[in-house]
C-alpha cells in the first residue's frame, strides 16, 4: 500500500498536474486576466443564472400537426388517385372536422382506390396513422387515429428540437441548452446572449417556404388559398390568391445565403436546392413560363413575379424588403430547416450579467471561506497530516476545474454550491483515514503498519460511501434538467477527483515521508 516506484510517482504527478493546469484558463479569465492566445483555452462554459443570457419556452399546437397531416394525406390522395391506371376519379374533397373525406364518381373503384390508400396508412414504425371508412357504398372517410397523431407530435417536437439547434449553433453561442419539456414544449437557453428579440425572431420563425402558382382570378375558385402580402414589401394588407396544391415546399432546400443582387443592388437570398427539389422547380417553371407564381415565407407573400423563361439550374433567388440582417437571419433559417410545427414563445426572460457575476463573487467568498475553515481544522487536528491533506484539497478543487472545462461542462449556480459541498466533503476521506491511523497506534502497531492498515482499511468504507454517491449523481444527470444537471457534473467530478486527492495523492505524500523521514512516532 505504501509502495510508490518512480514511476508511479511521475504517473500521478503527471495526471494531477495536467488537470491542474487545465484549470488556469478559467482562473484568468474570472480573474479578469487574460489568458495567452497562443496556448489551448479550454474553459468552464457558465450557464445561463450565472453568465446572463435569454430564456425562452416555445409551445407547439397539436392542431398544426392534425391539420398538416390533413394537408398531407389530401395531396396524397389526390396524386394516388391521378396516378392509377386506369384514372380513378374524385369529386372534391373536404377535410371538414378534422377528417378527409371525397366521393367516388364511380362505385366500381372503391376497392381499386382503398388498395391504392391503405398502404399510405401505416407509419414506419407499427403505430397505425389513420382509419379507412366507406360510407354508402361510394364516399372514402379517413381518420386520424390518436396513436398515429401522438407519434406524428412526438416526431416533430424532435425534429423541432433539432432544428432551433442547429438555428443557435449558427450564432456561435456556447453550450445553448436546447431540452424537450413535455410533450409540446422546448426550453431554449443561451448563456451570454443578451439580445432576446434576435433570438426570438430565429427560433420562432418557422421558416416554411413554398412556390405556388398565382390562381387565376376569373377561373374557379374551388382548390384556392390566400395569403397576406409581407409587411415592407409595399402591397401591405392585400392579399393574393394561390392555388393550394402542386407547388413546391422548401425540404429540398441544400444551400441558402444572403447576397446582394447585382442588378438593383437589393437584398436577397439565394436558394439552392437539391437534385429532386431542383428536378420539380424546373417542370413547375417550364410548365407555366409566363405565369405569375408566388413565393410564400410562413404564411406571407415575399414576392409573386412572373416566370419569364424556365428555371433548370436547381437555383434560386428569393427577393423582397429585406435588410442584410433580415437576409442573413432568413439564410440561417433556411439552411437549418424549416420548423416541422409552428412554435409560439409562452415565456421569456432575459437574465442580466450583472446577477451572474454577483453569484460568482458570492460562490468564490464561500468557497474561499469554507476552504479556509476546512484547512483551519485540519491542521489543528491531525498536524502533518492535516497539511498533506490541505494540498490534496487545493489539487481538487483544481482538478474539478481542469476537467470541467476539458469535458466542455457548463458550471450553474446549483454547481458553485457542488463546489462548496465537494470541499466540505472532500477532506471525510482524509478524516477516516486519520482516524483509523489513530486507532490502530492506539492499539500498539508501529508507525508504518499503523498507517499502512489505516488506509487499507479505511480506502474500503471510502470507496463503498463514494460509489452511492456517485449512483445517485448520475441518476440526477440522467433524470434532471438545467440545474440539477449542472449539480450532478460538480458532485459526481468532484466526488471522483476527492478520491483521487484524499487517498491516493496523500498516501503517497505520507509514504514519501516515511520512507525518508522513519520516524519512531507520528503525532495525529
Amino acid at each position: 500500500m505504501l509502495d510508490f516506484p518512480l514511476w508511479k510517482k511521475l504517473w500521478l504527478w503527471g495526471l494531477t498536474l495536467a488537470a491542474s493546469l487545465l484549470a488556469l484558463p478559467s482562473l484568468f479569465n474570472v480573474s479578469g486576466l487574460d489568458w495567452p492566445s497562443a496556448l489551448p483555452n479550454p474553459q468552464v462554459n457558465l450557464g445561463l443564472d450565472l453568465a446572463g443570457g435569454s430564456h425562452l419556452l416555445l409551445e407547439a399546437k397539436a392542431d398544426d400537426v392534425r391539420s398538416q397531416r390533413l394537408d398531407v394525406m389530401e395531396e396524397t390522395v389526390r396524386q394516388l388517385m391521378r396516378n392509377a391506371k386506369p384514372r380513378i376519379r374524385i369529386g372534391d374533397v373536404s377535410t371538414a372536422g378534422g377528417e378527409l373525406s371525397f366521393m367516388l364518381e364511380s362505385a366500381a373503384d372503391i376497392d381499386r382506390a382503398r388498395g391504392l390508400i391503405e398502404p399510405t396508412m401505416q407509419g414506419q414504425t407499427s403505430v397505425r396513422e389513420w382509419e379507412l371508412q366507406v360510407v354508402d357504398g361510394q364516399r372514402v372517410v379517413l381518420k386520424q387515429t390518436d396513436a398515429g397523431v401522438n407519434q406524428a407530435i412526438d416526431d416533430a417536437m424532435a425534429s423541432a428540437t433539432e432544428v432551433v439547434r442547429r438555428r443557435i449553433d449558427e450564432l456561435g453561442t456556447r453550450e445553448p441548452t436546447i431540452i424537450r419539456q413535455g410533450d409540446t414544449r422546448i426550453v431554449v437557453q443561451v448563456p451570454g446572449l443578451q439580445d432576446p428579440e434576435a433570438l426570438k425572431a430565429l427560433v420562432g420563425q418557422t421558416a416554411q417556404l413554398e412556390f405556388k402558382l398565382v390562381a387565376d382570378p376569373a377561373g374557379s375558385q374551388v382548390g384556392v388559398e390566400t395569403f397576406p402580402y409581407a409587411p415592407g414589401t409595399g402591397l401591405d394588407g392585400e392579399m393574393l390568391s394561390v392555388r393550394r396544391l402542386g407547388g413546391i415546399r422548401g425540404e429540398n432546400l441544400t444551400g441558402a445565403q444572403a447576397g446582394v443582387d447585382p442588378q438593383n443592388n437589393q437584398n436577397v437570398v439565394n436558394i439552392t436546392f437539391d437534385a429532386q427539389g431542383g428536378a420539380k422547380f424546373a417542370k413547375l417553371t417550364t410548365e407555366n413560363v409566363g405565369k405569375p407564381f408566388a413565393i410564400i415565407l410562413d404564411g406571407q407573400v415575399l414576392s409573386a413575379p412572373t416566370i419569364q423563361t424556365p428555371i433548370i439550374g436547381g437555383s434560386a433567388q428569393i427577393s423582397g424588403s429585406f435588410t442584410p440582417e433580415s437576409a442573413n437571419q432568413l439564410a440561417i433559417a433556411l439552411r437549418s430547416g424549416a420548423l416541422p410545427v409552428p412554435l409560439a414563445i409562452v415565456e421569456e426572460r432575459t437574465v442580466g450579467p450583472d446577477l451572474g457575476a454577483d453569484s460568482i463573487r458570492k460562490g468564490l467568498l464561500a468557497m474561499g471561506i469554507g476552504s479556509l475553515a476546512v484547512i483551519a481544522l485540519m491542521m489543528a487536528t491531525y498536524g502533518r497530516f492535516g497539511v498533506y491533506a490541505t494540498v490534496a484539497l487545493v489539487f481538487n478543487v483544481l482538478m474539478l476545474l481542469g476537467l470541467m472545462a476539458l469535458g466542455g461542462f457548463t458550471l450553474t449556480l446549483p454547481g458553485i454550491a457542488g463546489f462548496v459541498i465537494t470541499i466540505g466533503a472532500a477532506v471525510d476521506a482524509n478524516v477516516l483515514i486519520n482516524e483509523r491511523i489513530r486507532e490502530e497506534r492506539a492499539r500498539g502497531r508501529k508507525v508504518i503498519a499503523a498507517v499502512e492498515t489505516g488506509y487499507k482499511e479505511a480506502s474500503r468504507a471510502i470507496f463503498d460511501a463514494n460509489l452511492t454517491n456517485v449512483i445517485s449523481g448520475v441518476a440526477l444527470f440522467a433524470f434532471g434538467s438545467g440545474p440539477v444537471k449542472g449539480f450532478a457534473v460538480v458532485l459526481v467530478i468532484g466526488i471522483a477527483t476527492s478520491v483521487f486527492t484524499g487517498v491516493t495523492l496523500t498516501r503517497m505524500f505520507v509514504a514519501g515521508w516515511l520512507r525518508k523521514a522513519r520516524p519512531n512516532d507520528i503525532t495525529i
